[in-house]
C-alpha cells in the first residue's frame, strides 16, 4: 500500500464524524474557563467578587478573538466566560465544528495565559441560531446571567465578611428573594443599583468606524480616513436598548 492508499484509507477515520453547521444560521461560541474558581482564587488570589484585572485580562481575550481570524460582529465577557457571534455570511473552514470549537479555546487559552502569566484554559461549544431574534435572546439571557451571577456573589461574600463559612453562606444566599439579597447588601452598606455596570451586565466588544487624521504629502493637506477599530462597551444598556444595539450590529 502506497502513501497515497493509505491517506486516503485513514482520512475517512479523522473526518467521518465532522459536523458542520447549515448556511443561513446564524453561530454565537460559547468559551468558558476551565476550573477558573481554583485560579482566581488559590493562584492568583484575585479580589472578591470582583477585580478590574481580572476583568482586563478577559476583556483583552475577547479584543484578540474578534480579530484572530474569524469574521466576528460581537463579543461578549462576563466572569470567566466569553460569547462571540460570527458574521452571518461566515464561511471560514467551511463550519466544521472541530475547527472552530480547538482553534478558539487555543486563542483564548492562549491569550488569558500570558495575559495573567498563569497557565489557563478554556473549553469551547457553538451554538447554532436560526434566527435573528434568539440572537437577541441567547445574549438577552447571558446578561440576566450576568446580573442574577453579581447579585448573588454580592451576597456571599458579604455573608463571608460576617464570619460565615463557605457552605453556611452558600445557603442563606439560596433561600433568598431577589427584594431581599437587595436588602441584605443594603443594611451592609452595598446598593446594588449603585455598582458600576459591568459588573452587572458584563462586557461588550464590537467593531466601528473612527475617523483617524492623516496627511497627504502630495497636497500637502491634511486627510481624515476612516479606520475600524475595537470598541469596549463597560455600560452596556439593558432589554430593548440592548437589543437595539445587537440589531446594528447583525449583517444579514
Amino acid at each position: 500500500m502506497n502513501f497515497e492508499q493509505l491517506d486516503q484509507l485513514m482520512r475517512v477515520y479523522e473526518t467521518t464524524t465532522d459536523q458542520t453547521v447549515l448556511p443561513n444560521i446564524w453561530m454565537v461560541a460559547r468559551i468558558d474557563g476551565r476550573s477558573f474558581t481554583r485560579l482566581t482564587k488559590d493562584v492568583m488570589n484575585y479580589q472578591r467578587p470582583f477585580d478590574q484585572r481580572f476583568r482586563d485580562a478577559m476583556v483583552s481575550t475577547v479584543s484578540h478573538l474578534l480579530d484572530c481570524g474569524f469574521p466576528v460582529l460581537y463579543g461578549y465577557t462576563q466572569s470567566d466566560e466569553i460569547s462571540l457571534l460570527f458574521s452571518y455570511r461566515c464561511d471560514v473552514f467551511g463550519r466544521k465544528l472541530r475547527k472552530y470549537c480547538s482553534i478558539l479555546a487555543g486563542e483564548a487559552s492562549g491569550h488569558f495565559s500570558l495575559a495573567i502569566q498563569q497557565q489557563a484554559s478554556f473549553d469551547c461549544r457553538i451554538c447554532q441560531l436560526p434566527t435573528d431574534q434568539l440572537v437577541y435572546d441567547y445574549f438577552r439571557w447571558r446578561m440576566e446571567d450576568t446580573h442574577r451571577n453579581a447579585l448573588n456573589a454580592y451576597c456571599y461574600w458579604t455573608l463571608r465578611d460576617q464570619a460565615l463559612n463557605p457552605q453556611m453562606a452558600h445557603d442563606q444566599v439560596a433561600k433568598l428573594s431577589v427584594a431581599q439579597k437587595n436588602e441584605l447588601l443594603f443594611k451592609h452598606g452595598i446598593n446594588f443599583n449603585d455598582l458600576v455596570a459591568w459588573q452587572k451586565r458584563g462586557v461588550g466588544l464590537y467593531w466601528r468606524n473612527v475617523d483617524h487624521a492623516g496627511f497627504n504629502p502630495q497636497t500637502q493637506m491634511p486627510t481624515i480616513s476612516q479606520r475600524r477599530k475595537i470598541h469596549v462597551e463597560l455600560e452596556l444598556p439593558q432589554r430593548e436598548h440592548y437589543t437595539a444595539l445587537l440589531h446594528d450590529l447583525l449583517d444579514r
